[in-house]
């Protein structure tokens, strides 16, 4: 058994998160450019602006529901991959913030009395 430094007994890979935050827009272009197009070629075909497109690709705006049922019918993956995607993301971020973790945890202290 390979043991592994500052990681706690017990834990598993899916329990574990990634240093390295990295929006669904990112895996987005990767499927864009798998597929041969262009952003501009794909939000023409989904009849959305470029620039609103170009920025939830590159994460300055989410995946939300209307462009991951677009995607969805564009290129045929699943919306709901997408909405996992972008829902992943926003935890990851939100417990990366160390005020809003010390909010929940005096929030969790409170309940526990409850």
């Amino acid at each position: 058994m390979v043991e592994m430094r500052n990681i706690k007994k017990g834990r598993t890979a899916n329990e574990m998160t990634s240093s390295e935050l990295i929006h669904p827009g990112e895996m987005i272009k990767d499927e864009i450019m798998a597929r041969g197009l262009t952003q501009k070629e794909l939000a023409q075909q989904m009849g959305v602006s470029y620039t609103v497109f170009n920025e939830i690709l590159n994460g300055k705006r989410p995946v939300t529901t209307e462009y991951a049922l677009m995607l969805e019918a564009a290129l045929g993956t699943n919306a709901n991959i997408w909405l996992g995607l972008q829902a992943d993301y926003n935890m990851q971020k939100i417990k990366q913030d160390k005020s809003f973790m010390k909010k929940l945890e005096k929030i969790r202290k409170i309940a526990a009395v409850f």
